[in-house]
């Protein structure tokens, strides 16, 4: 929902403004296409846009297609957006894999190789009639400039920015810090390239000239470009992660390779273990052992760790445990994101088991995230689990510099002086939470082990002290219940027409609600970092006004709306908007059903009226 702003027709030279750009480019494995989505944000954001790229690859080790999505904007940027205002299809075959990933419109303009031998006329996107449609001989510009067909995203680059305005100052200065390492030759071919593809769109020009408008000059050179795994594992450094027990799964493998770099500076460790079981033994070792201890996985790999999971829970050891979902279940889509792993992060556990869960909304919030499952791990000694996705876990995103004096870093409490005379580490506490020690504190010895237990840590058969110890895990963490500040509430506090929604799948409704509100709608807004247990008087609160609503979720069963059934009376007129993963929401598209539901309540306090 952008308005392009017309200016120039007094000169007869007719031009559109825009505040916001969303590019998507599919190709072959192998073309180049995420590589060049990368340089295209990299530039916009050494040039002080706020900038968004997502990136998505079909399954297969090696080949098949690949594809970016790249938005670019002077505002803050909420999440991807709807459809393309470019498409770019290196092949139709591969474009057309992503179906509903790259949507495209009858605003968009499409580019396309010409040497698919499709007419203009007859591009397969069958019930759409685009704005315009270039083919382009995207690959003979490469050969041209190069020799080989290697430069062809250069080309896509220079068109970008010929048609578009788009950074090029900065795609050259991008090109030369990667190119000019290959010598020469490279970075000169490619820079031809680039201007091949700029003259060509200087000289077929678009029928009514599209720009970017420009950000303001203090935002230039302010602005750091990341993904959300690269932020997890910086903040999880911060937080005093001291080892870290991994195995490589997509698509949270970049959190292995990211503390693999970087956490032996701090004092650190990572241990690649066989398998996903060891490596979370790894972590829960290093947890007794004393040490702040992470590991990270996505759903398949979740399955596997669950036993020593409950482990954890159970001898009350701090863990922080990430899993970035991606579509299930089994293998099930290991590039794509989804948000089925909730029931799995709440529910998959023998015996009486909580565990917090957190998630984060987008990359710079991955920070906040990831060290406040450390404090909670830490405080509460227990297991901590982070809910990203796909998408927040791999997408870039232009994030402010991080400002580490607003975080506190909390550490477990250990026992002392007369605590350690005759240590009870399993005390039955008033809060519920008992000092740990570790091997080698005087004083400090104790059994931990996967048996239940009396409070020195003896293993007991005893009904009544499996209740008690019960009571006493569940009792420690309900003051997480009232932690309003785990949750961002936006809008009118009577708002009749609520929206709640969590993950990456946030970042849609925040602007789906501006969206709402720009129609006039009263609508307010309710996202969860704490997603379980359930704040029951947070829900409550929110829902008191609420007549009619949506919990927006991308899982066929609507996951968290069924958690929230089972804690919370929600309003009959708040319903489970979810679908699979791979399937994008998009603002416009829950605005519009915000609007069905700010009619059918006209239509019902009309009748009730009329009675």
């Amino acid at each position: 929902m952008r308005a392009w702003i017309e200016i120039g027709k007094e000169t007869g030279a007719e031009e559109q403004m825009a505040e916001d750009l969303i590019i998507g480019m599919a190709g072959s494995g192998g073309d180049g296409i995420v590589s060049a989505g990368e340089a295209l944000v990299s530039a916009a954001a050494s040039e002080g846009f706020h900038a968004m790229m997502t990136k998505s690859f079909g399954s297969q080790i090696r080949g098949g297609e690949s594809s970016c999505r790249v938005r670019l904007s002077i505002r803050r940027l909420h999440n991807p957006g709807g459809v393309l205002d470019v498409a770019v299809a290196l092949n139709w075959e591969d474009f057309l894999r992503f179906g509903a990933e790259l949507p495209v419109g009858g605003d968009t303009v499409v580019i396309y190789e010409e040497a698919t031998g499709v007419a203009p006329h007859e591009i397969p996107l069958p019930g759409v009639l685009p704005r315009e449609v270039f083919a382009v001989p995207i690959d003979a510009l490469a050969k041209e400039a190069m020799g080989t067909d290697k430069a062809k995203t250069s080309v896509v680059l220079g068109l970008l920015a010929g048609w578009f305005d788009i950074a090029p100052a900065g795609i050259l200065r991008g090109m030369a810090k990667r190119w000019g390492k290959k010598g020469p030759e490279v970075l000169s071919g490619n820079e031809k390239a680039f201007a091949l593809g700029q003259r060509y769109a200087a000289e077929h020009p678009l029928a009514v000239a599209r720009k970017l408008s420009r950000p303001p000059d203090e935002r230039v050179g302010k602005q750091l470009l990341l993904d959300g795994n690269d932020m997890c594992a910086a903040a999880a450094i911060f937080a005093g992660c001291e080892v870290f027990g991994g195995y490589p799964i997509t698509p949270s493998t970049e959190v292995m390779q990211f503390l693999t770099r970087e956490i032996w500076k701090y004092g650190g460790a990572v241990l690649q273990a066989e398998d996903e079981i060891a490596s979370i033994g790894v972590a829960v070792g290093a947890s007794y052992a004393g040490k702040k201890a992470m590991t990270a996985t996505s759903g398949p790999g979740m399955s596997l760790k669950t036993e020593i999971l409950g482990l954890a829970s159970l001898a009350e050891l701090p863990l922080v445990l990430l899993n970035v979902q991606r579509g299930g279940p089994s293998t099930g889509s290991p590039t794509k994101p989804e948000q089925s792993d909730l029931f799995q992060a709440a529910f998959s556990a023998h015996g009486d088991v909580l565990r917090p869960i957190l998630a984060p909304t987008t990359v710079a919030d991955t920070f906040r995230v990831t060290v406040e499952a450390f404090n909670l791990a830490e405080h509460y000694q227990t297991p901590v689990i982070i809910l990203s996705d796909q998408e927040i876990a791999q997408r870039k995103e232009t994030v402010e510099p991080i400002e580490f004096s607003r975080f506190d870093v909390l550490s477990r409490r250990e026992p002392a002086g007369a605590e350690l005379e005759h240590y009870r580490r399993f005390l039955l506490t008033e809060s519920g939470i008992s000092p740990i020690s570790h091997p080698g504190m005087v004083g400090g010895n104790y059994l931990a082990a996967g048996i239940e237990h009396n409070e020195h840590g003896d293993p007991t058969v005893s009904g009544k002290m499996h209740a008690l110890m019960n009571e006493k895990r569940f009792r420690k963490l309900a003051p997480l219940e009232r932690r309003h500040d785990l949750f961002e509430i936006v809008g009118p506090a009577d708002a009749p027409l609520g929206l709640v929604s969590w993950g990456s799948n946030a970042g849609v409704c925040r602007e789906a609600m501006e969206l709402a509100r720009a129609r006039g709608l009263q609508v307010k807004l309710l996202v969860p970092t704490l997603i379980y247990p359930v704040a029951r008087e947070v829900y409550e609160g929110f829902f008191a006004s609420v007549e009619a609503g949506l919990v927006v979720e991308q899982s066929h069963q609507g996951q968290l709306y069924r958690i929230l059934r089972m804690y919370v009376d929600v309003p009959r007129g708040v319903t489970s908007l979810a679908r699979s993963g791979a399937n994008p929401f998009q603002p416009a598209e829950v605005a519009a059903k915000l609007a069905e539901l700010a009619l059918g309540l006209q239509v019902r306090h009309g009748r009730q009226a009329q009675e």
